[in-house]
């Protein structure tokens, strides 16, 4: 049996070994420095338990010939596997090291996501499965536990392909994780298909969903297909509105929708399982529905976004504000009109406004960012002038403690994460380069107290 202990070279000295990042079922993955060019890589190998088996020179064919698949993925949210190594009879494959946290750990940590922030991941993950299926493979292990988020930023990336499979295989082994797993996987042979991924990836939403709700019912994921199939009587799955009322009841039916038990009754695939969430429209793959309770028109704003033309977007991005909360003459909108009189500014609105910007920012600008990292650096309602210091510097508003003039702030993708958008919040947005008053806090804790309520 052979564990790679920390320190321990391999490879002709190639690589050193740090530290282990994590152990699965089959595999057991190690953090690893190439000392010749200080690049770090993850190295994943069969763990303890399968070298003991019998058959573990055939797992470890198939282990490889697993690798060997995945290497020819490229895809952005896709773990990037480099080659393949040898250190004595152990194989290892070296992969791209992720400096980040599990989409698990994260939901541990933070508690549920709002609706917006869970829809990126689950958009950015199934486009990666898109991906894997039209090369004809099946992941088979969707879950909070297989994704990565990179670090600083709202990027998912989707890892351990141990029990990814040829969609035309008939004869899968039963290997699963419970309360994401479908009926047909508890089989060697089954309906296997787009949809088995399917109820993964809409189990995994789920979770993100009502992670709170779970956990204070004692539950540490959906409820097993098993269990709400053959269990006597069978247990139902509750709604996700169950956990989480404030889930739009779009997202509630799709997530039930991609959970159906039998396959020819749940969604048959990825792309409609996104249209179903109001990620991508029929006719449009790709495109941001653009959602308005008020009738307005989102189609400039995308247009800039898309074309990166973001000083426009900016600009337009306040423009529908104020016409959405009929404020165009005022010129600017106030804590009373963004917080106090929901009904002026829809949730339909700001989360169409919130996910342009991280679409085409690729998840670097939009409301929802600007709360993730006011959030992260401690802020709440409470006014404390530490705090928003800290947040002003952190998007790139103010420097040496002095409020930037407009023409100062960076239209580009470079500019620091949650720069954009920055004109809508108050009455003089950028003019004057001075320290910034407390009637800006408030207004800016309004909104994003409204963001907060949207589920933005």
């Amino acid at each position: 049996m052979i564990i790679w202990q920390p320190g321990q070279p391999i490879n002709n000295g190639r690589f050193t070994i740090q530290s282990v990042l994590g152990q699965g079922g089959f595999g057991i993955t190690y953090k690893a420095l190439e000392p010749s060019t200080g690049k770090l890589y993850a190295i994943k190998t069969l763990n303890s338990t399968m070298q003991l088996q019998e058959d573990f020179a055939e797992q470890q064919v198939k282990f490889i010939n697993e690798a060997l698949t995945i290497k020819g993925f490229e895809h952005k949210h896709i773990v990037k596997v480099y080659e393949v190594i040898q250190e004595g009879q152990l194989f290892g494959v070296v992969m791209e090291y992720i400096d980040g946290m599990t989409l698990f750990k994260y939901v541990q940590s933070k508690g549920q996501l709002s609706e917006s922030e869970a829809l990126l991941y689950i958009d950015q993950i199934g486009q990666s499965l898109e991906y894997i299926h039209n090369k004809g493979q099946l992941h088979r292990d969707i879950k909070p536990q297989n994704i990565l988020l990179r670090q600083n930023q709202q990027e998912a990336v989707l890892i351990d392909f141990g029990l990814t499979r040829s969609i035309a295989t008939k004869s899968m082994t039963a290997s699963l994780t419970e309360g994401y797993a479908p009926i047909e996987q508890y089989r060697r042979q089954g309906n296997f298909g787009s949809h088995t991924d399917v109820y993964a990836l809409a189990a995994t939403l789920y979770y993100l969903l009502t992670a709170n709700g779970l956990k204070k019912e004692g539950e540490v994921s959906p409820v097993p297909a098993l269990n709400r199939k053959y269990d006597e009587p069978p247990v139902i799955l509750p709604a996700p509105k169950h956990y989480n009322s404030g889930i739009s009841q779009r997202v509630n039916d799709a997530i039930l929708a991609g959970m159906e038990i039998e396959p020819e009754r749940r969604t048959a695939t990825v792309l409609k399982f996104r249209e179903n969430l109001g990620l991508v429209s029929s006719g449009n793959p790709g495109e941001v529905e653009l959602k308005s309770d008020v009738g307005m028109d989102y189609s400039k704003l995308r247009d800039y976004l898309k074309g990166g033309k973001w000083k426009e977007a900016d600009e337009e991005t306040r423009r529908v504000m104020l016409a959405v909360a009929k404020r165009e003459k005022e010129g600017w909108l106030d804590d009373e009109h963004i917080y106090n009189f929901p009904d002026n500014f829809p949730c339909a609105d700001l989360r169409t406004i919130d996910q342009l910007w991280v679409k085409y920012s690729n998840g670097r600008f939009g409301f929802s960012v600007q709360k993730r990292i006011y959030q992260g650096l401690g802020g709440t309602r409470e006014y404390n002038w530490d705090i928003w210091q800290k947040f002003f510097d952190k998007v790139g508003w103010i420097k040496g403690g002095r409020w930037l003039y407009y023409s100062n702030i960076t239209f580009d993708i470079k500019a620091p994460e949650g720069h954009l958008p920055g004109i809508t919040y108050h009455k003089s947005p950028f003019i004057t380069p001075i320290t910034p008053l407390p009637w800006l806090f408030d207004e800016i804790n309004s909104f994003f107290s409204r963001v907060e309520t949207c589920k933005v």
